[in-house]
């Protein structure tokens, strides 16, 4: 197949704008741009719905329901009549030609191209370690995690073996970030309190969650004193925590770490690293980390395309104090927002005495800290923001008042609000239903 996608209009005055993702950045470009005519929109991302990622361990972890924090990118945009979403993976681009190729053969044409594409998990050089670890970066993802640990008990609850049963009821988590701080707390959880009944074989409390860091603390982004609470609140709940770690290699139910000692698991998870979008590559701009991350110019455009922005976690980008911006989903917010704003003044300008400087004059993006958050199991978690650094039960209320506001979707935020408060009261969430076995 093979199509082209420019819009009709393509010889007017209204402009083509292209969005790869549709994540938290480019989505709130789309939105921004929606229902002006000075814009022909196409939102392009490879699955149909924006996913809110923050709580995507909750899905994991069998507190949440996948339709609990994804939405239709359809029905989010459907009353944007100048928004166009397709479902397609963009596998290649052509800046000088102003073109992107998808994987369904279509070819889609664009005056602005907005690159939003986020990033993928990271295994460092060693990607034969992908097929003996689950990761945790879409719903399928989270689904796999979610299904493996409850089969695993299932089958723990069945055998006879000793050994089978203590492997099958171990969970490594490699990566002491707020993913795996926050995967390790609701897993103990989980089986601590939610699970402690349900089985009549097996100890649930006897789960080892094993969390590795390579650095010498968790949660490297926050204060001393909070990664100090993180690691004390995670051994009260049981994890068994490693830091300065490093893994050497991971087999089949095994993580070899560098100081020669092993961890048999039937579950690991990989949550110590990504990477960027392999299409940062295909721009023909130097790469700004091993990650593929880009540096954009102050307005968010790569050097040399001004026509082309980069935004969310591809973009590799300091502060007004020169610290650097976070992968989190105010700041791809913030660029999403920026992007729109720009176009739209460039499009004014346009018209005015001021058109041959229009790029001289776009505004710098400023980024806003609205401060960083992980939740330690429940009733705890730890917040930065500012000067303010909180741990605690505060922080952990603070926590859930902040997730249900970014999420998308009245039905979405009241869906989770009621699972939250069920879950709080009765320590027993309603996700533990395993559809398709793992084989």
């Amino acid at each position: 197949m093979n199509q082209n996608f420019a819009p009709e209009n393509a010889g007017t005055l209204t402009k083509r704008v292209l969005i790869i993702g549709g994540g938290f950045a480019g989505l709130e470009c789309a939105r921004r741009l929606s229902n002006d005519d000075r814009f022909e929109v196409t939102l392009i991302d490879r699955t149909n719905h924006h996913l809110f990622q923050p709580l995507l361990y909750q899905v994991a972890t069998a507190s949440l329901a996948a339709p609990d924090i994804a939405r239709s990118l359809r029905q989010i945009l459907m009353k944007a009549s100048n928004v166009t979403v397709l479902m397609d993976e963009i596998t290649d681009l052509s800046p000088v030609e102003r073109r992107a190729e998808g994987q369904s053969g279509g070819t889609y044409e664009y005056d602005y191209l907005f690159l939003a594409a986020g990033v993928q998990t990271s295994f460092f050089g060693r990607p034969e370690w992908k097929a003996h670890t689950l990761g945790l970066k879409t719903l399928a993802e989270a689904q796999s995690v979610r299904r493996r640990v409850l089969s695993n008990l299932e089958k723990a609850e069945l055998t006879n073996c000793d050994e089978d049963r203590r492997r099958l009821m171990t969970v490594a988590i490699a990566g002491g970030g707020p993913t795996g701080v926050e995967l390790a707390g609701a897993f103990t959880d989980l089986v601590h309190r939610s699970l402690r009944d349900d089985f009549r074989r097996i100890d649930t409390s006897k789960l080892r969650v094993v969390l590795l860091e390579g650095s010498d603390r968790l949660l490297g982004s926050f204060g001393k004193k909070q990664s100090e609470y993180a690691l004390k609140r995670l051994k009260e709940l049981g994890v068994e925590i490693h830091t300065g770690t490093m893994v050497a290699d991971v087999t089949e139910g095994c993580v070899h770490l560098a100081d020669g000692s092993t961890v048999e698991a039937a579950a690991i998870i990989w949550a110590a690293g990504t990477e960027a979008n392999p299409l940062t590559s295909k721009l023909g701009v130097p790469l700004a980390d091993q990650a593929g991350r880009i540096t954009p110019e102050e307005d968010l455009s790569i050097r040399g395309f001004p026509e082309i922005f980069v935004g969310g976690d591809l973009a590799c980008l300091t502060d007004s104090q020169d610290k650097p911006v976070p992968g989190v989903a105010p700041a791809a917010t913030q660029m999403g927002r920026h992007v729109a704003k720009v176009l739209k003044e460039e499009s004014r300008l346009e018209k005015t005495r001021f058109r041959e400087k229009k790029l001289k004059l776009r505004p710098r993006f400023r980024y806003f800290d609205k401060g960083i958050m992980a939740i330690v199991g429940k009733n705890a978690a730890v917040v930065l923001s500012g000067k303010w650094a909180l741990t605690g039960f505060i922080a952990w209320l603070a926590w859930l008042f902040i997730h249900i506001l970014f999420l998308v979707g009245f039905r979405n935020k009241l869906s989770v609000l009621l699972g939250w408060a069920f879950a709080y009261v009765r320590d027993a969430p309603d996700t533990r239903i395993i559809v398709n076995r793992p084989d």
